[in-house]
């Protein structure tokens, strides 16, 4: 029953304990999602995919997930964690694949589908699809369309998305399919607030000609073979091709973006463009076989993967206040970024006895990160080039997992080995005013869980897990002086973080529990809760104080964007054709920097953020199977929260999230 035409997050990956969400964007467009200390800044520490291949800029040299999956589509979306997200790559946070649907749902050959929703701020939307199944071919096609004034002054937004898919079985052993997508995106940005600006009104905004606009392709083509009934290979080619643009006054949001007395225009607005064409390939094998009787499973794979960025940046926009991306004179900044990847895997399931289990796993990583080109133009107008930067290596990453059951429970463990490669920023410093240092390293790290997991019958579900996640050679900037006295900025592994938290969640249904035939409808409830210590070791700060340097450490403060306590706890009651979902979300107070700034610095960018709590309704109901109706309430109190501060885009400042909303829906299947 969650809001899928928003994508509202909070109620979708309810039941994933320990999820924090950015809820800065109340389109729905812009989705942020860590855990165990990460930070959310655009999923950029999961592996985030579509149907298995990844979607993000480039999940190297700039992991950052623009295009999200519109989740009206979705069929279901895989979280893996552990040592088991070593098959898909080296990310902390392991993976998250959104798979859509493909038409093998649906038991004729052909379907159409509507799903059309009106809401608060202006908000209407439109879900269309085709799809079906027949002997040898299933596939699926939509296109969705939404927009809205959005909550918050200067907030409007439009998305398009159209997506096709289809598959052919050949025969027996071989299937083959194919798909495309395009999305686009072009929303307003109503830039951040002051403390005291979100403390009087929440909804205004102090920037009326800020824009984002998004273009996103994708399209892949699989192949499915089995050799026989224990053995299947995989294969899957594809491509990303997208670009981000943005525009806006960007100074900080209390200095007023207003018309300048001596030329009656307002100020230039300052563009940047990403233009990205990425392309890789993947072979998965799986065969199962046994060794003394009992069943075992072998997982090896290969992948490619090559990147490439085109960066312009801090270019001359113009003085208006719509959309234009256009540039008065040539882009300071022009940068082509690569990244080339090659890496292997192989897990394999052993089964010791038909109680414990042991996973091993192992992955191989080749990585080559390059950057070259032009940063700023002198004040002569010559280029102020960065030299050209490359980082080749090579590394190995390991994990294990065991499970022993009992009846139906399991003890579970799990080491894995995790590692994050520097990113296209890290080998960019202005040659002016920053020095990369010639031995910096990529972040690694590694998670360790151990849990218990289980169900009694059909009326109760549990998972209780500890973990503790060591995240090293974190990489960030350093004051430094030269021998004539001046000063630069020194880009190094500057420290550690330690994260250790306990993860639960529990599945209760009263009803199967206690009543054998209920006349009266069916009732379930789940809670799903984390409390966790984030915090820093040893993280080296130096900092300019006059013409001297001083040396500080961050060792003991608490890691930003980390909420100690985040609990999700709903049910659902249904009857026949009725469905209603209630969920109360509760995140505590966090930091918004490293140096855990309490006192709101007069600008908003920098910190602390309140705890909240919000309640959310749903409800769907359905007509003969072939019509359905729903809607919902979503932060049912009005609650006035915040969940970031930004000290750049989308802001700077402090980012409300959105209040009471409403939405409504009808749809039907032919």
């Amino acid at each position: 029953n969650a809001n899928v035409v928003t994508n509202t997050m909070r109620q979708v990956m309810a039941k994933v304990p320990g999820i924090h969400i950015w809820e800065s964007d109340g389109s729905g467009i812009q989705i942020g999602i860590a855990a165990r200390g990460l930070s959310p800044n655009r999923s950029w520490e999961f592996n985030i995919r579509q149907n298995g291949y990844d979607i993000s800029s480039d999940p190297f040299g700039y992991p950052e997930a623009y295009y999200t999956s519109q989740l009206q589509a979705v069929q279901r979306i895989q979280v893996v964690r552990g040592a088991g997200a070593l098959q898909y790559g080296p990310q902390f946070g392991g993976m998250i694949n959104f798979v859509l649907r493909d038409g093998s749902d649906i038991k004729k050959p052909f379907l159409f589908e509507t799903q059309n929703t009106a809401g608060s701020f202006g908000l209407l939307n439109t879900y269309n699809a085709i799809g079906g199944e027949t002997k040898k071919v299933n596939y699926y096609a939509f296109y969705d369309h939404r927009n809205a004034n959005g909550w918050r002054q200067n907030s409007r937004y439009h998305t398009n998305t159209g997506f096709a898919t289809v598959h052919y079985k050949i025969n027996d052993k071989l299937k083959i399919g194919a798909e495309v997508m395009r999305w686009n995106m072009q929303s307003q940005q109503p830039g951040g607030l002051t403390d005291q600006q979100f403390s009087d009104d929440a909804q205004q905004s102090f920037r009326s000609r800020n824009w984002f606009n998004i273009t996103w392709n994708t399209a892949s083509v699989n192949m499915d073979y089995g050799f026989n009934t224990n053995t299947r290979l995989n294969v899957k080619i594809f491509t990303v091709a997208g670009d981000r643009n943005s525009i806006g006054y960007l100074k900080a949001i209390n200095t007023p973006d207003s018309v300048n007395p001596a030329t009656l225009q307002f100020d230039n607005r300052i563009v940047d463009i990403d233009k990205y064409n990425n392309i890789g390939a993947e072979v998965r094998y799986l065969t199962d076989y046994k060794i003394n009787r009992l069943n075992s499973t072998l997982s090896a794979g290969l992948r490619y993967y090559h990147g490439n960025t085109e960066r312009f940046k801090n270019g001359k926009g113009d003085t208006g206040s719509e959309y234009n991306n256009s540039v008065l004179s040539p882009f300071p900044t022009d940068l082509d970024l690569r990244s080339n990847n090659f890496s292997a895997f192989v897990e394999n399931i052993f089964h010791v006895t038909d109680k414990l289990m042991l996973i091993p796993g192992l992955r191989y990583e080749h990585l080559n990160t390059t950057a070259t080109g032009r940063l700023s133009f002198n004040n002569n107008g010559d280029e102020n080039k960065i030299g050209d930067e490359s980082r080749k290596r090579n590394f190995i990453l390991y994990g294990i997992s065991a499970e022993y059951h009992i009846a139906q429970t399991e003890f579970y463990g799990n080491y894995s080995q995790a590692y994050r490669p520097m990113l296209f920023s890290d080998l960019t410093a202005s040659p002016t005013t920053d020095v990369i240092d010639k031995d910096l390293k990529d972040a690694r790290g590694y998670n360790i869980d151990i849990g218990y997991r289980g169900k009694v019958k059909d009326f109760l579900f549990f998972d209780v897990s500890g973990y503790y996640l060591k995240y090293k050679n974190r990489i960030g900037l350093i004051t430094q002086q030269n021998s004539d006295g001046s000063f630069y900025n020194f880009r190094t592994n500057v420290g550690t973080s330690n994260t250790k938290g306990i993860e639960a969640l529990i599945e209760f249904n009263p009803v199967k529990a206690f009543v054998k035939n209920s006349n009266w409808g069916d009732i379930g409830f789940f809670i799903s809760a984390s409390q966790m210590d984030a915090r820093y070791d040893n993280f080296k700060i130096v900092t300019k104080n006059g013409n001297s340097l001083e040396e500080s450490n961050l060792k003991n403060k608490k890691v930003e964007n980390a909420p100690s306590t985040n609990i999700r706890t709903g049910s659902t009651y249904s009857y026949k054709n009725l469905s209603l979902t209630a969920q109360l979300s509760y995140i505590s107070k966090t930091f918004s920097d490293a140096n855990n700034t309490i006192i709101p610095t007069a600008n908003g960018q920098t910190g602390l953020i309140p705890s909240y709590t919000i309640g959310d309704i749903s409800l769907s109901y359905k007509i003969k199977e072939r019509y359905n109706i729903k809607g919902g309430i979503n932060n049912i109190g009005n609650a006035r929260y915040f969940t970031r501060r930004a000290g750049g885009y989308p802001g700077p400042g402090l980012l409300p999230a959105d209040g009471r909303s409403f939405y409504i829906s009808v749809g039907a299947k032919l």
